[in-house]
């Protein structure tokens, strides 16, 4: 059984240090509860994975800490405003300081990849000259680990691991401390899903980013995310380093982490670079 503590919000972590505070949340489909009385504070600096079984809600969460879809109770901070306050300003200053990607990536089909980073600099940065938002775009481009040519060409014509990293440099057009990331790996071969984890990490590392990752994939959690959050039961049973996790005693928690894959997955990080 674990820690206790691993279970709840820790009360000692101040206000400051938490970038995502979620209080009795309370979301639904019409009589369908998703989650009912959630709670969860993903602290400044991190990598949460963000799991749970099929309908537990996780991308549900998402949304609604980004204010795409209107929870039934509850609050929701975000970089110390008021998520769920329908002001325009707060608004507005979630949306400048959060950077998201979609699981299929999201991009506009009939834009460019430039085309599509620019999209939210044009947006919050209207007066940008023209030439400086390409300037960022082709920054943002070779940041995400695409080539400089990635840029004019259209999402049609990129591999699907080149598309995420196309949607990755959209999500980091306005410089957001805080990134959204939905099955980032979905899709992706072992290779590309573990170098897409690696320039994750890399990221998160050098821009000092709070990374909010909603997986399936075991490798990643153990590869690079400090906490995972388990959705189970329509709340967050746990939230704690990946060997706290495995230890709690319940049923959805000891199939997913203690199976064959989980098995694999820890095997891979104890036998991986730096390993003993």
């Amino acid at each position: 059984m674990s820690n206790p503590e691993s279970r709840i919000p820790n009360p000692d972590v101040a206000s400051g240090d938490v970038a995502i505070r979620v209080r009795g949340l309370v979301t639904r489909f019409g009589e369908q509860t998703v989650h009912d009385n959630l709670d969860l504070d993903v602290r400044r600096g991190e990598i949460l994975g963000v799991v749970g079984g099929s309908g537990t809600g996780k991308s549900v969460l998402m949304r609604a800490i980004l204010g795409l879809r209107a929870p039934q109770g509850g609050s929701i901070e975000v970089l110390g405003v008021d998520a769920l306050s329908g002001d325009a300003d707060d608004r507005r200053h979630i949306e400048r300081n959060t950077g998201v990607l979609f699981q299929d990536g999201a991009l506009f089909s009939s834009l460019t990849v430039g085309e599509n980073v620019q999209v939210p600099l044009k947006e919050h940065h209207p007066d940008l000259r023209d030439s400086l938002r390409y300037e960022l775009a082709l920054l943002k481009v070779k940041l995400a680990g695409l080539p400089a040519d990635a840029l004019d060409k259209f999402p049609s014509q990129l591999s699907g691991g080149m598309r995420k990293r196309a949607g990755l440099s959209r999500a980091l057009a306005l410089d957001p401390p805080l990134l959204f990331l939905d099955e980032p790996t979905a899709g992706l071969d072992p290779i590309g899903a573990a170098a897409f984890d690696r320039l994750i990490r890399t990221l998160q590392e050098a821009l000092g980013l709070t990374v909010f990752l909603i997986t399936h994939d075991l490798d990643t959690l153990y590869a690079i995310c400090d906490r995972i959050a388990v959705l189970a039961d329509k709340q967050v049973i746990a939230v704690a380093p990946v060997e706290e996790i495995e230890r709690i005693d319940h049923p959805w928690i000891q199939e997913y982490f203690h199976g064959p894959r989980g098995r694999a997955a820890r095997d891979a990080r104890a036998n991986g670079p730096g390993a003993d």
